[in-house]
C-alpha cells in the first residue's frame, strides 16, 4: 500500500439504527436500539494519533504494529457508520499483511459459532446465514460488521463468535457466579466466570455510565456516591459486564493459541478504553500477550485531545454520527 498519512476514504450511503450505544448502558444483554437519521458518508478523513504523546500515525506504521500484535482490540462505537467502515479497513489491512490473522467479534456468541463456520464453509448462503443468526436486519448486521466477515470468508480465515449468550449475562446479573458454576459442563463452555472484579478506574467509570452519567463519564464525574440499594444494582450490572469481558477475552485467547495471530478482536470501546475491563481479563488469562488497542471516537480534532491521552495506543477520530 502506498505510504500516506492516514486518511481513510469511505463512501456509503446507509440508513440504520444503533445497536448499542455503550455497552456498560446494557448490562442485562438487551440491545439498545434507537433512530438515528439517514447518513449519507462523503470522502472523509479519519485522524490517528498515538495515545501515548499524541503523534500523527501514517497508515502503513499502524498496521504494521497492529500485524506484530497477538491481540489487536478494536474499540468501536456501535451504530456508527463511518467508524465501522474504518474499522473494517482495518481488518483488511491486516489480513492483507498477516495470512494468519482471525477475526474475533462481541457481536457474535459462542452457541452461535456453528452457524458462522458453516457460512465461512459455504455450507449455507448468506440469507440462510443471517436469517439462522437472527441478523437479518442491518440494525443488527451493519455493513461494517458484515465487511469484516465478507473479507474473513474471502481469505479463508476464522471468524470467532466470541461472547457469552444472553442468558447467562442475565443469571450473572440477576443471580450470582456460583450460580453459573452450578451449571453443566456443556452450558459453563458457553460463558468464562470472571476470576477476579476489576477495581479502580473501570469500575468507577462503569458506576457513573450507570448511573445516568452519559455513555462516558466526564472528568468531573469520575466518583459516585452510591445508596446502599444502588450499589446493589451497580454490583448485579458490573457482574454482567464483567462475565461479557472475561467470556470475550478467553476466546481471544483461545484464538491467538489454537487458530492463529494477530487474533483481531472488535468490540464496544468502553470495554477497551484505558485498557477496560476486556483488556484486563485478557492479560489475567493470558500473561504477556503482545496486546494492541485502537479506540475509534466518535468525535473530530485535529490533534490528540487531552481526555484522550492514554485511552489507548491509536486514537482515531470518526466525528459525531449524523455529522460527516
Amino acid at each position: 500500500m502506498k505510504k500516506r498519512l492516514l486518511i481513510v476514504t469511505t463512501c456509503l450511503a446507509v440508513a440504520w439504527m444503533a445497536a448499542c450505544v455503550g455497552c456498560a448502558a446494557n448490562a442485562d444483554g438487551g440491545e439498545a436500539v434507537g433512530d438515528p437519521p439517514a447518513v449519507e458518508l462523503q470522502p472523509g478523513e479519519v485522524r490517528v494519533f498515538r495515545g501515548s504523546d499524541g503523534t500523527l500515525v501514517e497508515w502503513n506504521e499502524m498496521i504494521a504494529a497492529l500485524s506484530e500484535a497477538e491481540a489487536v482490540v478494536i474499540g468501536e462505537n456501535h451504530g456508527h457508520p463511518l467508524g465501522l467502515a474504518f474499522a473494517a479497513e482495518l481488518w483488511s489491512g491486516v489480513l492483507a499483511r498477516r495470512d494468519q490473522a482471525v477475526l474475533s467479534m462481541e457481536f457474535f456468541n459462542r452457541d452461535e459459532q456453528s452457524r458462522v463456520d458453516d457460512y465461512l464453509a459455504g455450507l449455507c448462503d448468506e440469507a440462510a446465514f443471517r436469517k439462522g443468526t437472527g441478523r437479518e436486519s442491518d440494525s443488527v448486521y451493519p455493513p461494517g460488521h458484515r465487511a469484516m466477515v465478507e473479507a474473513a470468508k474471502a481469505k479463508g480465515r476464522p471468524v470467532i463468535a466470541a461472547n457469552s449468550p444472553r442468558v447467562y449475562v442475565r443469571t450473572a446479573r440477576l443471580e450470582s457466579f456460583e450460580r453459573l458454576g452450578s451449571l453443566t459442563e456443556d452450558q459453563r463452555r458457553m460463558f468464562r466466570v470472571p476470576d477476579e472484579l476489576p477495581t479502580g478506574k473501570y469500575r468507577a467509570d462503569f458506576d457513573v455510565v450507570m448511573s445516568g452519567g452519559g455513555v462516558e463519564p466526564r472528568g468531573d464525574q469520575r466518583e459516585h456516591e452510591a445508596s446502599e440499594e444502588e450499589r446493589a444494582r451497580l454490583d448485579a450490572s458490573f457482574r454482567a459486564q464483567s462475565t461479557w469481558d472475561w467470556t470475550m477475552a478467553e476466546s481471544v485467547a483461545r484464538g491467538i493459541d489454537r487458530q492463529g495471530t494477530p487474533v483481531v478482536h472488535v468490540v464496544g470501546r468502553f470495554h477497551s478504553d484505558f485498557e477496560g475491563g476486556l483488556v484486563l481479563a485478557l492479560t489475567k488469562i493470558r500473561p504477556g500477550t503482545r496486546v494492541v488497542i485502537v479506540s475509534v471516537v466518535d468525535a473530530r480534532s485535529r490533534s490528540l485531545k487531552d481526555e484522550d491521552r492514554g485511552r489507548a495506543d491509536f486514537v482515531a477520530y470518526v466525528g459525531p454520527l449524523g455529522k460527516h
